[in-house]
């Protein structure tokens, strides 16, 4: 991945009279239907309360990819929160844009040209996913810090990856102050071992899955548990992760979520825990 052209803190503070330039690079654009619905979900439950109390709800999809069907999804999941959800796709690919524009349906879902100026738009929540992946990890506090200075006041963005079936995820969740928790998701009926995660985190930590790190020792725990919590799977994958994630809260990770999130595969902790030294 290429450096920014420019510095992405002088474009966001452009002239707001003006049309912001977009702001980053063309993505690979792979996308697949349901390949998000583990993040959408979250966000619905998660984020539910602030869309809902949003004078308005605006929600950016950033580099929804080659194909808009993870928008139109995000809309319809989000529609069950706040029927009046408005969600708007951003793609720097002109071409993309316009190969989007017959799923919009306004004013519920639009497609624009946009990068992490996110269009000049205020939003209350951002989903950019597989997005900072093909860039440099140098290059993430910056696009965080842009992307975060455009957030609603109390918005939240969620940046993070998965694989190309939605089957591993993980995201951060971040408001104006700066990250706050990650999320891992996992497909429990395919899961092997929670170490896999490891291929699929955000860019922020990916290199940082070495001894000595903290999301080292969060993954090393985690493998741990499922190990010895194996016995259980013979009531299934689903009580498997429970005990594993009781054993991950009980020896002092800060989880943050709840056994009804865990029974889905998921694990969220305090960003603390695990942010880079």
């Amino acid at each position: 991945m290429k450096p920014l052209a420019r510095s992405a803190r002088t474009a966001a503070c452009e002239d707001r009279s003006r049309k912001p330039r977009p702001v980053g690079s063309v993505t690979r654009g792979t996308t697949n239907p349901n390949r998000l619905r583990r993040v959408d979900n979250w966000i619905a439950v998660h984020l539910g309360g602030l869309l809902r109390r949003a004078d308005d709800p605006l929600v950016v999809d950033l580099g929804y990819g080659a194909t808009p069907v993870t928008a139109v999804e995000l809309r319809s999941r989000l529609a069950a929160v706040r029927p009046d959800v408005r969600v708007v796709g951003l793609e720097i690919d002109p071409a993309r844009v316009a190969a989007a524009a017959p799923a919009a349906d306004p004013p519920g879902l639009e497609f624009r040209r946009g990068g992490f100026e996110l269009a000049g738009l205020r939003p209350v929540v951002v989903r950019a996913m597989n997005v900072l992946r093909q860039y440099d990890e140098s290059e993430v506090d910056e696009a965080w810090s842009v992307m975060r200075q455009r957030l609603a006041p109390g918005g939240v963005l969620v940046e993070g990856t998965c694989d190309e079936l939605g089957r591993l995820a993980s995201w951060v969740a971040l408001d104006a102050a700066g990250p706050r928790s990650l999320t891992l998701a996992a497909s429990l009926s395919t899961l092997d071992t929670p170490g896999t995660l490891a291929e699929r985190l955000p860019k922020a930590l990916i290199h940082h899955n070495v001894p000595g790190e903290p999301v080292h020792a969060l993954l090393e725990a985690l493998d741990e548990a499922w190990r010895a919590n194996a016995p259980y799977s013979t009531f299934g994958p689903r009580q498997r992760w429970r005990r594993s994630v009781e054993a991950v809260r009980a020896a002092g990770w800060p989880v943050l979520d709840r056994p009804a999130r865990w029974r889905l595969g998921e694990l969220t902790v305090a960003w603390a825990a695990v942010s880079p030294p």
